[in-house]
């Protein structure tokens, strides 16, 4: 018997952008101290990391919006498995960029530069693929675009917003580092299992 795919209704879709931006402004936050651990804390680290960052993420949102033109509805699965990817990413982390920092830590800054870019870009790029996605997924039901577009980010960067908080003046006190990027990656499976679960009729869409 071949199971339909069911939509997901808005308030899901801003509920797990909400934790998806979350878990990015955990990663970015965490992943800097993990960076500056590796490669040390000066004017060109912090520049290198937010640049990259913020590079991953317009990279990422040109490529989300062409997967999301050729996909079209199938986007939301793509959608998932960028959520999965991320927190793949996330879950080894802690482990890996201090083992490439400590590889690459008497190189020049070109050298550590590029290194740092390498790292930080894959997941960077998940996650600005991942709103053009669930803009074009909301369109289909809602052909308001300017609403569809106002909606997410304003999910996203009140996710984004708390994630940031959360982790200055609460995590990084009860939760030590690794374990703090074990949340968001955690934030990550739990957005993927409920959009795979609501498409697949397993929760209330």
């Amino acid at each position: 018997m071949v199971q339909t795919k069911r939509r997901i209704s808005e308030p899901i879709l801003l509920g797990v952008f909400f934790i998806s931006g979350v878990s990015a402004l955990i990663y970015q936050v965490a992943w800097q101290r993990l960076l500056f651990g590796a490669f040390g804390v000066d004017v060109e680290s912090i520049t290198i990391v937010v640049s990259t960052f913020m590079l991953g993420l317009g990279c990422g949102a040109l490529i989300g919006g062409q997967l999301a033109d050729r996909y079209g509805r199938r986007v939301i699965e793509i959608f998932a498995i960028c959520e999965v990817g991320i927190g793949l990413f996330g879950a080894i982390s802690p482990f890996l960029i201090p083992e490439v920092g400590e590889r690459f830590m008497q190189h020049s800054l070109p050298v550590i530069a590029l290194v740092n870019f390498l790292l930080i870009l894959a997941p960077a790029t998940l996650m600005g693929a991942t709103l053009p996605m669930l803009v074009a997924y909301l369109c289909h039901s809602n052909a308001n675009v300017g609403v569809s577009i106002g909606s997410l980010y304003l999910s996203n960067t009140l996710g984004a917003a708390t994630g940031a908080i959360a982790t200055g003046i609460v995590l990084f006190i009860f939760l030590t580092l690794n374990q703090t990027i074990y949340l968001a990656a955690a934030g990550n499976f739990f957005v993927a299992s409920v959009v795979y679960l609501t498409i697949r009729g397993k929760v209330p869409a």
